[in-house]
């Protein structure tokens, strides 16, 4: 059922749709180099054989995983040979690339220049950190996403009516919701999807008439558990903390805990969602309530203590008290802010009052009286508070916020700021 044309592939209409520049290139022969990337499933072999029938040239591929240098060797020469010999173009398509070492992808580098072969790679992890940096910049890169499971439905019943390269021959009924439970617990990967629908049904006896009938209960079977897609180092791991994070940020516990789930399901190292949460604690909620930040680290302890797998309850009590927290970054922003006056070389003076060992120089150099530059101890005052510049030229970089417990903070550091005005 692998698509012959561009108009039977599914999904990926960001970059297929009539209009965007992959078509446009692709139908006008106007491309070079390309890299796919996205997850397993979504068409990126497919994409690859689909542009060599649409332009007329020869495909060839490998596989980053067995191939080595001499193989591809091999394969230049024999597109030099039909390059001059037939005016033939060929196609290098390379599976898997990211698993060829430097000297490989380097090999490909002078034949891609004199236009030997046009190259198109494929790969589930993204480019810009696996693959060669020279590759990269030679080529195009178009990330292919998950196919909805309206598309993959669209596949299934092409699959179902298809009597020369699909089920058309077996008389099959499927039931719409069967239909939808493969294309749904297929997680967007089409293979899975249908290799699920052909195990379905060659093991499912036929009924009445000679027909099989896909129940849902056949297509449960078929397909057994929706596989999460997720990697330890690449980017549906960066991606998912990602969506963890920013859900906490934007108080929304739901959310939060859902991609907390994916990621424990997935074998995420929990201590790695530990440190996520104490950063995220200071980060995001900081002075609004300044309990999230010994919540979380309660919540790494209480892991480190009971492990898994009551160990996720604790991460689950402190994924729920950070996103249910008032929210306040106004310290981390301080930071910043003070952070760019030293990066951008406006380094202060230490006031002669807060020194130590040099406060005595300074007064002997200056001829005035030491007290005169006496450090005021705070606690000798009311309320223990006494006006006293700490910082030349009255600098401010904390703005309080009014969420939550900082409100209260707010109002003593007007109280205190007034009295140096």
């Amino acid at each position: 059922m692998r698509p012959r044309s561009l108009d039977e592939v599914a999904g990926q209409q960001h970059i297929l749709a009539p209009g965007k520049l992959l078509r446009r290139a692709i139908e006008s022969d106007r491309f070079t180099s390309l890299i796919f990337y996205g997850p397993p499933g979504t068409g990126k072999t497919t994409l690859a054989s689909v542009i060599a029938r649409t332009t007329g040239s020869r495909f060839e591929s490998l596989n980053g995983v067995e191939s080595n240098v001499a193989e591809i060797r091999a394969k230049i020469d024999q597109a030099r040979t039909w390059r001059d010999l037939r005016g033939e173009t060929t196609i290098l398509f390379i599976d898997e690339i990211h698993r060829f070492n430097k000297a490989q992808q380097d090999v490909l580098l002078p034949h891609i220049e004199r236009g030997v072969v046009r190259f198109i790679g494929a790969t589930t992890h993204n480019p810009y950190f696996h693959v060669n940096s020279p590759l990269v910049s030679r080529s195009q890169i178009f990330q292919l996403e998950p196919v909805p499971v309206e598309d993959v439905i669209t596949v299934l019943k092409r699959a179902i009516a298809d009597a020369e390269r699909g089920l058309g021959n077996y008389q099959i009924d499927a039931a719409s919701e069967a239909l939808w439970h493969l294309a749904e617990k297929s997680d967007g990967d089409v293979r899975k999807a249908l290799s699920a629908l052909e195990l379905a049904a060659l093991t499912t006896p036929s009924g009445d008439g000679g027909a099989v009938r896909l129940t849902l209960a056949v297509a449960e079977e078929s397909i057994q558990r929706k596989a999460v897609v997720y990697d330890t180092d690449g980017d549906a791991h960066h991606d998912t903390i990602s969506a963890f994070i920013k859900s906490i940020r934007g108080s929304d516990p739901d959310a939060a805990l859902y991609w907390l789930a994916k990621m424990l399901h997935a074998g995420e190292d929990p201590r790695f969602i530990t440190r996520r949460l104490v950063i995220s604690a200071s980060e995001d909620i900081g002075l609004a309530d300044s309990l999230a930040l010994r919540v979380a680290l309660d919540a790494h302890a209480a892991f480190e203590f009971v492990g898994m797998p009551e160990g996720r309850i604790a991460l689950a009590h402190a994924t729920v008290y950070l996103a249910t927290a008032p929210k306040s970054n106004t310290a981390y922003a301080a930071l910043g802010r003070a952070m760019e006056d030293v990066e951008n070389g406006r380094t202060l003076a230490v006031p002669v009052h807060l020194r130590t060992n040099t406060r005595k120089k300074i007064a002997a150099a200056s001829g005035e009286s030491e007290d005169a530059m006496k450090y005021l101890y705070a606690h000798d005052y009311e309320g223990a508070y006494i006006p006293q510049a700490y910082l030349p030229e009255g600098r401010t970089y904390y703005q309080p916020g009014e969420q939550g417990m900082e409100k209260r903070i707010k109002e003593r550091l007007d109280f205190w700021r007034s009295k140096l005005a």
